[in-house]
């Protein structure tokens, strides 16, 4: 098979373990510092460098929305904001006042939101 070719495996829970060359016991064997090593020596899978989401931000490892100046934008109230985007109102609040942090999800979705809210919300409308 060639490198660029894809399989596609359906595997369901319960069904018996897909065989590969792979040697888990090896696997399961390996410290955690080993592990580690490991990870740092794949370029694909460098760990993120710890800081808050601000340095992150900063870095450009991840883009965090500004909730409030999005929904301000677009004339909305927390509450019209919250309803038309399906997002608890508490958790809207805890976002612009920074007590708590929209997660990589909430990020995706706000982006989303920014980029094309009326088609987000037409779409919300019509799943309703």
């Amino acid at each position: 098979m060639k490198s660029n070719d894809m399989v596609w495996v359906d595997h369901e829970p319960g069904d018996p373990p897909i065989e590969t060359d792979t040697d888990w016991n090896a696997v399961e064997a390996l410290t955690d510092e080993q592990i580690h090593a490991a990870a740092l020596a794949d370029p694909d899978s460098q760990p993120i460098p710890p800081g808050t989401d601000e340095e992150l931000a900063k870095q450009g490892l991840i883009h965090i929305p500004n909730v409030k100046k999005l929904r301000e934008r677009l004339g909305l109230t927390q509450e019209a904001f919250a309803a038309a985007y399906r997002i608890p109102v508490g958790t809207l609040r805890d976002w612009e006042q920074s007590r708590k942090r929209p997660d990589a999800p909430a990020r995706a979705y706000l982006t989303v939101i920014a980029r094309n809210p009326e088609a987000v919300a037409n779409l919300l409308r019509q799943a309703a």
